[in-house]
C-alpha cells in the first residue's frame, strides 16, 4: 500500500528503566522508520542510571515523561494515555525495530482490516564481558492454527513484533499493573481472549536483545513464576466464565504450567531450594488438575523413561529437584576461575564461528 498525505498516526510507546546503554538505539530505530507519521513517547520509570540524560538528547523529537518507579506496565499504560495514534507499537527500551516495521504492518492492517498483526523476530545476542554481539537466526512464528492455545502454551509470538489498533488496547483495558513480570505474554493473551482479529505477516522487523541469561522482568524467579501462574489462571478463569475451557485449552494451559516449571533452573539462584521445591509442587498440582494424564513432550530421555515407568508426577518431582540443586550449585560457582576460563573459551569459539559466517556471507559464498 502507498500512503497518501493522510497517513494514520502511529504511537510508539517505550517504557524505560535503567537502560542507559541501549535506549538510544531503541529511540533511533523509531525515528528512522520509513513510515513518517509517528509519535514516540518514552515514559521513564524512575531510572537511577544515565537513561534520562540520553533521552533528553532526543527532545523535542520525542515526548518524554518521568516519574517514580511503578513497573513496566504502569509506564506502558501512562504512555498509552499520552498517545493519540490510531495504531500502537510497544517497544522495550533495550530492543529495537527495523526501519520498515511500522510501514509494513500498518499496510497489512489496512489491507486485511485485522485488529492486530504479528511477525517474526530474532535475538541480538551479546556475549558476557565482551563488546561482541551477533544476530541470531530468525524465529519464524508462522500462522498459528489456534493462536490463543499457542499463547497459553508459551508459543513463539514476541510482544515487540506486534502492532495493535488503538480500539483493541481500549477494549482490554490496557496492561495489568499488578503483574511485575510475564507482561508481554499476558497482554497479548488478553487481546486474543477479547476476540480481536489477529493475523500473521511474514518478515522479521523486530530485534529482541539478549545480553544476560535473565531480563528485567525475569531477574527474580519467585516474581516471574508467580506472575506467569497468575496470568495463566486469569486466562483459565476467563475461558471458564464463557464456557470456552475446552480440552484443547486445558491441554495448552497444562503445557504452559509445565514450561514454568522447566524454567525454574534457568535462574541465577537468588531463591533458595525451598522456593523452587514449593513452586514445582504447586505447579504439578495445577497441571494434573487440568490434565490428570498429562505427558510431557520434548523432554530428555531420562525424563521420558521415568514418566513411562512411574508416571509424569514422579518424573517431574524427581528430576526437577535434581536439576534445581545442580543449577543452584552452578550459580554459586559461576565466578570461580575455572568456570570463567570455560566461559572464555566458549565465547572465543562463538566469536570465531560468527566471524567465519560473516566473512563467508560477505564473499558471496564459496567459489
Amino acid at each position: 500500500m502507498v500512503f497518501g498525505t493522510n497517513q494514520p498516526l502511529v504511537s510508539i510507546i517505550i517504557p524505560c528503566y535503567n537502560c542507559e546503554k541501549w535506549v538510544q538505539q531503541a529511540v533511533e530505530s523509531c525515528l528512522h522508520q520509513t513510515y513518517s507519521n509517528i509519535e514516540v513517547i518514552v515514559v521513564d520509570d524512575g531510572s537511577t542510571d544515565g537513561s534520562l540524560e540520553v533521552l533528553r538528547q532526543f527532545l523535542p523529537r520525542i515526548r518524554l515523561e518521568t516519574g517514580p518507579n511503578r513497573g513496566g506496565n504502569s509506564a506502558r499504560n501512562r504512555g498509552f494515555a499520552l498517545s493519540a495514534g490510531e495504531f500502537v507499537q510497544y517497544l522495550d527500551a533495550d530492543d529495537y525495530l527495523e526501519p520498515e516495521k511500522i510501514s509494513r504492518q500498518v499496510s497489512f492492517l489496512e489491507e486485511t482490516k485485522a485488529d492486530v498483526v504479528y511477525g517474526d523476530w530474532r535475538h541480538r545476542r551479546h556475549l558476557p564481558d565482551s563488546c561482541f554481539s551477533y544476530l541470531d537466526r530468525i524465529q519464524v512464528v508462522g500462522v498459528q492454527q489456534n493462536l490463543l492455545a499457542s499463547l497459553l502454551s508459551f508459543g513463539l509470538v514476541n510482544g515487540g513484533a506486534v502492532l495493535y489498533r488503538r480500539q483493541v488496547v481500549n477494549r482490554v483495558g490496557g496492561w495489568d499493573e499488578t503483574l511485575r513480570a510475564f507482561q508481554d505474554m499476558d497482554f497479548l493473551t488478553s487481546v486474543a481472549l477479547s476476540g480481536a482479529k489477529i493475523r500473521y505477516q511474514p518478515g522479521c522487523y523486530f530485534i529482541y536483545r539478549k545480553y544476560s541469561p535473565v531480563t528485567v522482568s525475569t531477574s527474580n524467579f519467585s516474581r516471574w513464576s508467580e506472575s506467569a501462574c497468575i496470568s495463566l489462571k486469569k486466562s483459565e478463569d476467563a475461558l471458564a466464565r464463557t464456557g470456552g475451557l475446552t480440552e484443547e485449552y486445558r491441554a495448552a494451559l497444562a503445557v504452559g504450567y509445565f514450561k514454568i516449571a522447566q524454567a525454574c533452573y534457568w535462574f541465577d539462584g537468588q531463591a533458595s531450594f525451598a522456593v523452587y521445591e514449593k513452586t514445582i509442587n504447586n505447579i504439578l498440582g495445577k497441571i494434573l488438575d487440568l490434565r490428570p494424564h498429562f505427558n510431557a513432550a520434548g523432554e530428555t530421555r531420562i525424563f521420558e523413561l521415568l514418566q513411562r515407568l512411574f508416571g509424569f508426577g514422579f518424573a517431574m518431582l524427581f528430576l526437577f529437584r535434581v536439576r534445581s540443586a545442580i543449577h543452584l550449585m552452578k550459580s554459586k560457582l559461576k565466578n570461580t576461575l575455572i568456570l570463567r576460563h570455560v566461559l572464555g573459551i566458549r565465547r572465543e569459539k562463538i566469536y570465531q564461528r560468527e566471524a567465519k559466517r560473516h566473512s563467508y556471507s560477505a564473499s558471496g559464498g564459496a567459489g
